[in-house]
């Protein structure tokens, strides 16, 4: 197995396993699963190592038949799935612009229906509308604390265990969720902060004819996917001077289907002397794509910060290896300034650059609900590995809410001594029954590890901290009817909280419907927004 690099052609260093669902049939599966025929399991496996295909279909079967099985299925309903999210999507706001089911038929009778428009200010997601609250728990404090620390005073008045801090981190882990505009509007005037940008980013880096090339012909830029499905927005808490800056990634959309294949993926990719990481997350951060595997070496390997920017990669013939310099794009000089205005990580990067020269004292912190909290762990991942020092020294914490796993136990004690020192600066959140902190799977036969602080909240929002959440697999008979029974206690607190805790926390009747509806699969209701919103803010120790 060969591969490129910027120093040449290696082998020792190229270590990737996908698993590929399509590259089998039905039959294959069901030999796969019923007798364990390992040659019908290679088939849907892809690695540098062809020697250990058959091994890695033997020794985790059962993860693999759950990422195919899954993903297949997930597959078969995308576009069912994208047709449903259009019409909920339409149908809510249709509903709320015309102040209820009520006011749209009465404004249909006197022909004066309001028409939602997307991308606008007012046509909200359904994350959003699961739970409506927009404004900060004791927003005026923590903007107040902010604005009045002065230039020479850093970051004091901003501590990572105040739940104010915390509070902003979930908030705009869920604003994510809403288009630019939406964005802009609570950031400005809810939170009384200032809006930097809101980024559409391309899922992967970019190809042609089977190669990685990140370049420009003529106006267009070339692309491997036609879809842009990695958002992220930056925020200061004011325009001069700032103290904080807070990037929040988008999380996994309930329709978006290649999200949910995404998080059900056993794909991974190594790093040697820092390990395993999950392909796919690394894909939606822009450093890689699976059908040019030398693309996760060429973004993924230490390079001097002085070469940022570079003149754009050439394709001299369409005909050359696609494992050759030339057609993997790798170009000694580095990234061409097109893959900065399209990537994710490097968007983000080069931003944050940017910000820093004009708020000389701030720092920055990094969240992100479901996948957007895998995305804000690796962002600062891949920033040790471009040793970006002054960058990673300008980090104040990153704080994850309900976060699958993206990498294996070596990784976790890679990037522990990075962010934990001096104290602690990761931290994972965990609503009780959540089932996506318990993907990819974590077992004895499995590799996929979550590392950092653990706060996990239990259904009666009582904070413990802990390395790893209960019941870390989810699936399990022993553990079926307490889920269940929990699910079930869950409807009924959501059908009071308005009288008991206040009518802020009073829930919606789209909310207690999908509670309804999550009685069958406990794991994906307590995966809401609206469970670590309540969280943070009624949590106890």
């Amino acid at each position: 197995m060969v591969m490129a690099s910027s120093t040449g052609i290696q082998g020792e260093d190229f270590r990737y396993l996908i698993v590929r669902p399509d590259k089998g049939g039905i039959w294959d599966v069901l030999k796969y699963s019923l007798r364990g025929d390992i040659e019908c399991g290679s088939k849907f496996l892809e690695s540098s190592d062809r020697g250990v295909v058959g091994g890695e279909a033997a020794d985790h079967r059962w993860i693999i038949l759950v990422s195919i099985v899954a993903r297949r299925i997930i597959h078969f309903l995308g576009k069912p799935m994208e047709l449903t999210g259009y019409g909920v999507d339409f149908f809510l706001n249709l509903l709320s612009q015309n102040g209820s089911l009520f006011g749209l038929f009465y404004n249909l009778l006197r022909g004066d229906i309001v028409i939602p428009k997307r991308g606008t200010e007012t046509f909200i997601s359904t994350i959003g509308h699961l739970d409506e609250r927009m404004d900060l728990y004791q927003g005026k404090n923590l903007v107040g604390d902010l604005h009045n620390s002065t230039p020479g005073e850093g970051i004091k008045n901003v501590e990572l265990d105040d739940r104010a801090t915390m509070d902003l981190c979930m908030m705009a882990s869920k604003l994510a969720y809403e288009n630019a505009e939406v964005v802009r509007n609570v950031v400005v005037h809810h939170w009384k902060m200032h809006f930097v940008d809101f980024y559409d980013c391309w899922d992967g880096p970019f190809l042609f004819n089977g190669a990685l090339i990140p370049f420009v012909i003529g106006n267009r830029f070339i692309d491997y996917q036609k879809k842009k499905s990695t958002q992220v927005f930056l925020l200061c808490d004011k325009p001069k001077d700032a103290t904080l800056i807070l990037i929040s990634f988008r999380g996994t959309e309930p329709f978006d289907a290649d999200d949910w294949s995404t998080d059900f993926d056993y794909s991974w990719y190594e790093i040697p002397n820092l390990g395993k990481l999950h392909m796919g997350f690394l894909e939606a951060l822009g450093v890689g794509n699976r059908e040019d595997t030398a693309s996760f070496h060429y973004h993924l390997q230490k390079r001097s910060t002085k070469h940022s920017y570079p003149e754009a990669a050439e394709v001299e013939s369409s005909n050359e290896s696609p494992h050759s310099e030339r057609s993997a794009g790798i170009d000694k000089k580095g990234i061409p300034p097109e893959m900065v205005e399209m990537s994710a990580y490097y968007m983000v990067r080069e931003k944050l650059k940017t910000l820093f020269e004009e708020h000389k004292n701030a720092k920055y912190i990094v969240t992100g609900h479901s996948l957007g909290g895998a995305l804000a762990i690796l962002f600062p991942i891949v920033l040790v590995l471009h040793e970006e020092t002054n960058l990673l020294q300008k980090l104040l914490g990153i704080y994850t809410f309900g976060q699958p796993r993206v990498g294996n136990k070596q990784l976790g004690r890679f990037m522990e001594a990075h962010l934990n020192h001096p104290v602690p600066k990761y931290f994972r959140v965990v609503y009780c029954n959540d089932l996506v902190p318990r993907l990819p799977y974590d077992d004895k036969t499995f590799l996929y590890k979550h590392f950092g602080v653990c706060l996990y909240y239990n259904s009666c929002y009582i904070e413990q901290k802990m390395d790893e959440e209960p019941n870390k697999n989810y699936f399990g008979i022993t553990h079926m009817i307490p889920e269940h029974l929990i699910a079930i206690w869950e409807l009924i607190r959501s059908l009071t909280m308005g009288y008991t805790h206040g009518p802020e926390y009073k829930e919606g009747w789209f909310s207690i419907f999908l509670r309804v509806l999550g009685l069958s699969m406990p794991g994906i209701a307590a995966h809401c927004s609206v469970n670590y919103v309540n969280s943070v803010r009624l949590g106890k120790s």
